[in-house]
């Protein structure tokens, strides 16, 4: 049996950055179509039936005797990441996934209902800008026409992209066969954050997940030489990114458990000794109350303009994504805490809100699901700083495959 640290291991090469340090793995790059790969001989290996929806999401299957794969119990992750990510940021819900399966079959369990491990692409929008994309597009939360009009960096529309990879761009959209199956689904990752670590619990299951949206700010200025153009002469939007950088902070400071971030900004055209005729700042904001995060981005977007019409430049306001505060089933969530007991000494396991989306989070509007989180000594993702033990890894795939057992 391969454990989660072995198959951890075995991809440890894939998708390295040298840059940024850590891991780069955009969906359909080479790192990611390696890691598609590697899944299906994993999954192969098991006896489980793989295909690939038209959607882009991988399967799986485990069927029951009967064959019915209607309201089957579905786990898994994606295996995608941010720009110079983590290696268990995903990675490890799918590892841990297949690792359960062999502990369930060396138990000799038998499954009353059909059981799929799934593989969810784009799910940290890395390279097209919306988080959880193929789960969104499974349940119809995004428009179908919206998807295959994005682009990436390069300027590839998903539907190019996707198209170059086997899918029908026409075919992209809610799945209503796909969503049948699913009856529960449960997700395990890595925690995103200190709680478990400073509680001294290797397990913990999901309770809540902060609403949170991406916005787009986009500021037109003037391009002009570094050099010939006097300071009081510019509309530099720089100078007005800055300053919405700034406010970005204090209003987001003045705010109870809000959080905002601008991770990424690109100059255009780029040029060291060039005034950027625009420049594009990604906003990320989250809260528990989607009225509160509503609110702030309103008042971002109001000092923004302050900002703008002062420096002679002008700014425009783009949603790209927006996902609502998300409460977890709470008989779901229960049943997890009851069978996670085994694997934590009897313990009690916390149940714990997060700040970060998973693809569970979208599909708790269309089926009951749940999470489960393993421990994070450093508390750190989206960074090569995260990290699990060894054994917490390994514990993975037992915790999984207590609550799955439970739940076949």
């Amino acid at each position: 049996m391969n454990t989660v640290s072995s198959m951890l291991e075995s991809i440890s090469d894939v998708g390295r950055d040298s840059h940024r340090g850590g891991y780069s793995r955009p969906v359909y790059s080479g790192a990611e179509l390696e890691l598609r790969e590697w899944f299906t001989a994993e999954a192969s290996q098991r006896g489980l039936e793989v295909s690939t929806d038209r959607n882009g999401i991988m399967w799986g299957w485990w069927d029951a005797a009967a064959g019915d794969r209607t309201g089957a119990l579905v786990t898994g992750s994606h295996l995608d990441s941010v720009p110079g990510g983590g290696p268990f940021d995903g990675p490890l819900g799918v590892s841990a996934a297949l690792a359960a399966v062999d502990v369930l079959k060396e138990r000799g369990v038998e499954p009353r209902r059909s059981l799929a491990v799934a593989v969810f692409p784009e799910e940290e929008g890395s390279r097209f800008g919306v988080a959880c994309l193929g789960s969104r597009l499974l349940t119809g939360a995004i428009d179908a026409d919206k998807v295959r009009n994005l682009k990436d960096p390069d300027g590839n529309t998903f539907a190019d992209v996707s198209r170059a990879h086997g899918l029908d761009p026409a075919r992209l959209g809610r799945d209503e066969d796909a969503l049948r199956t699913i009856g529960d689904f449960v997700e395990l990752h890595v925690e995103q954050g200190r709680a478990l670590i400073d509680l001294d619990a290797p397990v913990g299951v999901g309770s809540s997940i902060l609403g949170h949206g991406r916005w787009r700010l986009s500021v037109e200025g003037q391009g002009n030489h570094a050099g010939t153009t006097l300071m009081a002469d510019r509309a530099d939007p720089m100078i007005v990114a800055a300053q919405i950088i700034l406010a970005i902070k204090r209003v987001a400071g003045a705010q109870d458990d809000a959080r905002a971030t601008v991770g990424r900004l690109q100059p255009v055209p780029g040029g060291t000794n060039v005034i950027a005729s625009r420049v594009d700042l990604w906003l990320d904001v989250r809260h528990p109350d989607d009225a509160v995060t509503a609110a702030l981005v309103e008042s971002i977007h109001g000092q923004a303009q302050k900002a703008a019409a002062f420096e002679g430049c002008a700014v425009t306001l783009t949603e790209e994504s927006f996902s609502s505060t998300v409460h977890f089933d709470v008989p779901l969530q229960r049943q997890l805490q009851n069978s996670l007991r085994r694997s934590n000494g009897g313990n009690q396991v916390p149940a714990l809100p997060t700040g970060a989306g998973h693809d569970a989070g979208v599909l708790a509007g269309y089926s009951p699901s749940a999470m489960v989180y393993i421990r994070n000594p450093t508390g750190i993702s989206h960074s090569p700083e995260e990290y699990v033990e060894r054994d917490d890894a390994d514990l993975a795939a037992t915790a999984l495959a207590d609550v799955l057992e439970d739940l076949l």
